[in-house]
């Protein structure tokens, strides 16, 4: 093994053991789950108020990514700094809400100076710590536990499997949360209007043209008919429908030219069942936009006809509509 291999292994062990220590610790926090989670959560979803977070240092960055994430999965949530609520921000904290305050030792001195006001106040409080005996705990209605055996930190200072554990706990308030209150697709699309993970999530009837804007014209309809439907809706084609209002097919303007070549002037004594292309490509309106754009990548199309379980058109969703949309075709 060369000097040069024999330092990559190092560094790569030394990783993976950072892994493994926080790997025990989650599996040691997710064996100690017991009915003061289930407190937590029945806690939340019977406030009348909001989750408001805190903790210091890098508990505190923890925190501020637990409030986002129950923010964005359906509980009103914000972090506050404790340092800062112990100068004017706990206004901020009303009665109603709950506190979530983390802290691994439970002893932080910004923290344990607004535990008591936080008290008197009337809201009640979620620990998240290590230490069961700890001031925090102690003053918590609920408290959930990390009882981590060591940090990844060869030296025991940098918070890390604690963080981690905490993190964790975060997670799993969020996501229970998000299940207790049937919190769905169209909810988190709500939350998240921007960037790939919102356009994940838009269904198809976000996005399509619908009633008047769909173009359709009968099977018996002249050329002139369909001419006129497809230029007055400006989408390049129409749909056409059977006698009971079925989707049997569609015409595009390529369809158009093709039957004036085929036809020559006996194109304008057609009828729409003449010129038009069968089986077009369709959705239903509860499939997802980014599935659609897929579908037409796929096919090179620049429409596709949605319809409902009775195979009768209720929307046109054209390929402008998606870039104004802001997804990207390639």
């Amino acid at each position: 093994m060369t000097t040069t291999e024999k330092k990559m292994n190092e560094t790569l062990e030394l990783a993976k053991q950072v892994f493994e220590i926080e790997i025990e610790s989650l599996k040691q926090v997710e064996d100690s789950l017991n009915e003061s989670f289930v407190k937590a959560v029945d806690m939340i979803l019977n406030a009348q108020g909001r989750v408001v977070v805190t903790g210091m240092g890098k508990s505190g960055h923890i925190g501020a990514k637990i409030a986002a994430t129950l923010a964005s999965t359906g509980t009103s949530s914000f972090f506050v700094h404790p340092a800062e609520m112990g100068h004017g921000d706990l206004g901020m904290v009303l009665p109603t809400d709950v506190v979530i305050a983390i802290s691994y030792s439970g002893r932080t001195d910004e923290l344990r100076k607004i535990l008591l006001p936080i008290k008197k106040l009337g809201a009640k409080i979620i620990a998240i710590t290590g230490d069961s005996e700890s001031t925090l705990a102690n003053y918590a209605d609920v408290t959930l536990l990390t009882p981590i055996t060591r940090e990844a930190c060869h030296l025991e200072l940098a918070p890390t499997s604690s963080t981690t554990a905490a993190l964790v706990l975060g997670d799993a308030l969020a996501v229970t949360l998000m299940k207790k209150k049937n919190f769905q697709k169209d909810d988190f699309a709500r939350s998240h209007p921007l960037g790939s993970l919102g356009q994940s999530i838009i269904p198809i009837s976000d996005l399509m043209r619908k009633e008047t804007q769909i173009p359709s014209v009968f099977m018996n309809s002249n050329y002139w008919n369909i001419l006129e439907e497809i230029t007055s809706k400006k989408l390049g084609l129409t749909t056409v429908l059977s006698p009971e209002g079925k989707l049997i097919g569609v015409i595009t303007d390529g369809d158009l030219r093709r039957a004036q070549i085929k036809y020559a002037e006996e194109v304008f004594v057609k009828q729409a069942k003449d010129i038009l292309t069968p089986n077009p490509r369709t959705m239903a309106s509860d499939d997802l936009a980014v599935t659609a754009v897929k579908l037409m990548e796929k096919h090179r199309i620049g429409q596709i006809v949605i319809v409902n379980d009775n195979n009768s058109p209720i929307g046109v969703l054209d390929l402008k509509d998606l870039l104004s949309a802001g997804f990207m075709i390639s």
